[in-house]
């Protein structure tokens, strides 16, 4: 691998990885579509608390400043509303920058700069501005880590409008998910599910695309803002995304050995929601049950369950069923797994759904 050293508005010379399939974690694959922004486009820039020389709290970030430089790979002051009116600054001069915070509860010092200026300019301008910024915020529980370090803060960025919010839950949507985030004109909160950035699968690897004249190499079907049929079924619609899809994969097993037939939905994004696919799915099977692991309380679930009332009425055999999180701050640790909406609860939400 060649390692060097540019600033920004230079193209650096870099060693890309092999194309096609390669098996490897969540992580490793954000960090993938990390590194090929940064290669192809020298106005992306990443900016955060010792994403640098130590790679980001989870690695992530990892060798990424040896290759680019601490011009474009930044180790920032502790100081989120700072670094995120930075990166507003520099999305106004051209740039790209992706912002890391370092735990989910972090982000609320910069909560004003992300939902009164970083939400609002392209609509105040008409779309004549735009604010090409993504936030990364590793979210979510089961890592048994302490107070403001395991929360599930989505629904308010989903609330305001102007923001895209997004969550993989398996690392062939992370690399390909970060691309097109990184692309977008919008600015893109993009919770990554800490607890499975260790998970792997294969990822089809695109090439890279550097050298002066060179495009991005398409990626093919849009991932960021449609969800997908995780795992067929007849019986009963699962919705999920993040953390809780592989909760609601393994429900389905458990019911499939039971005899029933589960359709898991993985939304992938949560603002805006792609609402087709979820109607078609429980137009069919007449049940929905909505998991995440935030509050149940005012979450995600009840904008999904509220939307598939409206348009799947006639077709509903049950209530739409929410599993989620309870309505109190997030646990401590050793009690965490009760707080978390798991295989039991989401079994049981089944097991009400198919009374009716």
């Amino acid at each position: 691998m060649t390692s060097t050293t540019t600033r920004p508005g230079t193209t650096p010379a870099v060693a890309p990885y092999p194309s096609g399939p390669t098996t490897m974690t969540l992580g490793k694959a954000i960090n993938t579509g990390l590194r090929q922004a940064l290669a192809e486009d020298p106005k992306v820039l990443l900016m955060g608390e010792d994403i640098g020389r130590l790679g980001g709290v989870f690695r992530v970030t990892d060798g990424l400043q040896a290759e680019f430089g601490a011009d474009r790979v930044v180790d920032t002051p502790l100081a989120e509303s700072g670094i995120v009116g930075t990166a507003i600054g520099l999305a106004l001069r051209g740039y790209r920058p992706v912002v890391e915070i370092q735990f989910d509860g972090f982000v609320f010092p910069a909560f004003n700069q992300i939902t009164t200026q970083l939400a609002k300019m392209r609509y105040r301008t008409k779309g004549r501005t735009e604010l090409p910024v993504v936030i990364r915020v590793p979210y979510g529980g089961g890592i048994g880590a302490i107070e403001h370090h395991s929360e599930s803060p989505e629904a308010l960025f989903a609330h305001t409008a102007g923001l895209r919010v997004v969550s993989p839950s398996n690392p062939a949507d992370a690399y390909r998910m970060m691309r097109e985030a990184i692309a977008s004109p919008d600015p893109v909160l993009f919770f990554e599910p800490k607890g499975a950035y260790w998970d792997k699968a294969s990822v089809d690897v695109v090439p890279f695309a550097v050298g002066p004249d060179a495009q991005p190499a398409s990626l093919g079907a849009e991932t960021l803002n449609r969800a997908v049929v995780a795992r067929p079924g007849t019986e009963a619609t699962v919705v999920a995304y993040g953390p809780s899809v592989h909760v609601a994969l393994k429900a389905a097993e458990a019911a499939a050995a039971e005899g029933t037939s589960l359709e898991v939905i993985d939304l992938r994004t949560v603002s805006p929601i792609d609402f087709a696919t979820v109607v078609e799915s429980v137009r069919r099977t007449g049940r929905c049950i909505v998991v995440h692991e935030a509050p149940v309380f005012h979450g995600t679930g009840a904008e999904v369950a509220a939307r598939v009332t409206e348009e799947c009425f006639y077709s509903l055999e049950a209530p739409v069923l929410r599993v989620g999180g309870f309505h109190t701050p997030y646990p401590v640790s050793k009690i965490e797994h009760d707080y978390l909406p798991g295989l039991d609860r989401v079994l049981d939400a089944v097991d009400r759904a198919l009374a009716f």
